[in-house]
């Protein structure tokens, strides 16, 4: 996941740097497809890798596309804007596992 940040942090800054264009395309596969795969925690692990890796791919080309949709196309914003659906998808995550936590330590 360091590279993807790497790639995201190189990609925003406009770096002239040669591994920024593999990071960056690291970064819009990779933070998707790790939410997406916290999400679904139950499947077996070969399910979610597949799971988590259509719904990466799904997410880039939903951004893509709603970008194009509003002539609003940008390298930046793109990566920006998988980077707020894969943090919320992580942070829901994360609040179901402390909602869960929460009931489970009050013996509900």
């Amino acid at each position: 996941m360091t590279i993807g940040a790497v790639g995201a942090v190189l990609a925003l800054t406009g770096s002239a740097s040669p591994l920024r264009g593999p990071f960056a395309l690291f970064f819009l596969f990779s933070a998707p497809a790790s939410a997406i795969a916290a999400a679904l925690r139950g499947l077996d692990p070969y399910g979610r890798v597949l799971a988590s890796v259509a719904g990466a791919v799904v997410v880039d080309m939903l951004v893509a596309q709603g970008m194009l949709a509003v002539h609003r196309w940008s390298t930046n914003g793109g990566i920006v804007a998988v980077a707020v659906i894969s943090g919320l998808t992580a942070l829901s995550v994360f609040m179901r596992h402390m909602r869960r936590r929460t009931t489970a330590d009050k013996g509900v």
